[in-house]
C-alpha cells in the first residue's frame, strides 16, 4: 500500500472533496512542500486514502496575519480558524499555507 504524503482530519474530508476547503495550515515540520506536488491525502485518524491534491501555492504566516480570505478558503469564520490553529498546534506563531486542489 502507497503511504499518504499528507492527512486531515476526518471532519475536513467533506469540505476537501467538495472544493470549500482549498488551503491547510502547517507547521514547520510540512514546510517542505512545494507548489507543483501532487499529495496523496489520507485521514488523521485511519491515515486511509481519500483523494490526491496538487499543490497550488505555498507561504509562511503568522497566527496574527490571517485574514477573512484564510478562513473562506478554510471554509470557517476567522475566529473558529484561529481556534483550530490553537488547538492543533498550541504556543506556535510561525505557520506555512499550502494552497491546493483536488486532482
Amino acid at each position: 500500500m502507497t503511504p499518504n504524503d499528507i492527512t486531515f482530519f476526518q471532519r475536513f474530508q467533506e469540505d476537501i472533496l467538495a472544493g470549500r476547503k482549498t488551503i491547510t495550515i502547517r507547521d514547520a515540520s510540512e514546510s517542505h512542500v512545494k507548489t507543483g506536488d501532487v499529495l496523496r491525502v489520507g485521514r488523521y485518524e485511519d491515515d486511509g486514502f481519500f483523494c490526491t491534491i496538487r499543490v497550488t501555492a505555498t507561504s509562511e504566516i503568522t497566527l496574527d496575519t490571517l485574514t477573512e480570505l484564510h478562513a473562506q478558503q478554510e471554509n470557517m469564520t476567522l475566529d473558529e480558524l484561529k481556534s483550530v490553529i490553537r488547538e492543533i498546534y498550541p504556543d506556535q506563531q510561525q505557520f506555512y499555507v499550502i494552497e491546493f486542489q483536488c486532482i
